[in-house]
């Protein structure tokens, strides 16, 4: 599985770079913090594929990355997916590294 540092995902974030990011986190988790992305909660990945663009690199987050990997292991063993990047930490490590714009 591939990953990506928080540094690397705010170096991409400000080079206003093509990417999709998705968040797998539940609503009440979304609510409370984000970073953007397009929530689609674990629990309906698979039901909601068609929504992870295999086009462009795809950047998979959710509180401090077990989530997303979880997500990705998925997508990439049942619909081959081979452009999904796991953000290491999460929401956690990039609020820490650099806060959150309000």
């Amino acid at each position: 599985m591939k990953s990506i540092t928080v540094e690397e995902f705010k170096e991409l974030q400000d080079s206003g770079a093509d990417f999709q990011l998705i968040d797998v986190r539940e609503d009440y988790e979304y609510e409370e913090a984000n970073l953007g992305g397009i929530l689609i909660p674990l629990a309906t990945v698979v039901e909601e594929v068609e929504q992870f663009s295999k086009d462009k690199r795809v950047i998979v987050h959710c509180r401090s990355g077990k989530r997303s990997a979880n997500a990705i292991q998925a997508l990439e063993s049942m619909f081959g997916f081979t452009n999904l990047e796991n953000l290491e930490g999460g929401i956690l490590a990039y609020i820490d590294e650099y806060g959150l714009d309000d």
